[in-house]
C-alpha cells in the first residue's frame, strides 16, 4: 500500500452517508450516528473514514480524524488513472476504467465521491454487486491503491515508457 502522511496537506472533506442507529435500553430508545467520511487533496491523495457519536456533527468530526489516518497515493495521469482496475469488498465490485480528456467522471454515488476527492477528472466506471456505500467506497479505494504508475511498470520489466504504453 502506498500510504500517505496527512499532517501537511490541504484536504477537503465529503459526508457520504450519515446513519442513524437506534439502541433500546430499558429506559426507551438511545440514539446514535455513524458518519461515511471521504477526503482528498484533489490531486491523488485519498482516504476515508467511519466516525461514530450522539450527534451528526460530532460523528462527522470522528470521522474526517479517522480518514486522515487512512491516506493513500493514486497515481492520476492527466486527469485519469494509468490503467483498468477491478476490486471487491465484501459484496460490492468496482470496475474503473481511463478515460478520454473532457469525458468527466462517470460513476455513481458513493463512487464519484472518492474519485472526486483524489483529484480524477476523467474516468469511467461501474458499481456491481452491492450498492452499500461502505463497502464501495472500501471497495473503490483498495481499486484505486493497486494502481501502478507507468514508470514503475517500465522499470519492473526493464523496458521504456514508451513500450509500456505501445505494448
Amino acid at each position: 500500500m502506498n500510504r500517505v502522511k496527512g499532517t501537511d496537506l490541504e484536504l477537503k472533506d465529503k459526508v457520504v452517508a450519515v446513519n442513524r442507529v437506534v439502541k433500546t435500553t430499558k429506559g426507551g430508545r438511545a440514539f446514535s450516528f455513524s458518519a461515511l467520511v471521504v477526503v482528498g487533496n484533489g490531486n491523488g491523495v485519498v482516504g476515508h473514514g467511519l466516525g461514530k457519536a450522539k450527534e451528526v456533527q460530532e460523528a462527522i468530526t470522528k470521522g474526517i480524524d479517522d480518514a486522515k489516518k487512512n491516506l493513500i497515493k493514486v497515481p492520476v495521469l492527466k486527469g485519469t488513472i494509468p490503467h483498468e482496475q477491478f476490486a471487491k469488498d465484501g459484496a460490492a465490485k468496482v470496475l474503473l476504467k481511463p478515460a478520454a480528456h473532457g469525458t468527466g467522471v462517470i460513476a455513481g454515488g458513493s463512487m464519484r465521491a472518492v474519485l472526486e476527492a483524489a483529484g480524477i477528472t476523467d474516468i469511467l466506471s461501474k458499481s456491481l454487486g452491492s450498492a452499500n456505500p461502505h463497502n464501495v467506497v472500501k471497495a473503490t479505494i483498495t481499486a484505486l491503491s493497486m494502481m501502478r504508475e507507468p514508470a514503475q511498470v517500465a522499470k519492473d520489466r526493464g523496458i521504456s515508457i514508451k513500450k509500456v504504453f505501445n505494448g
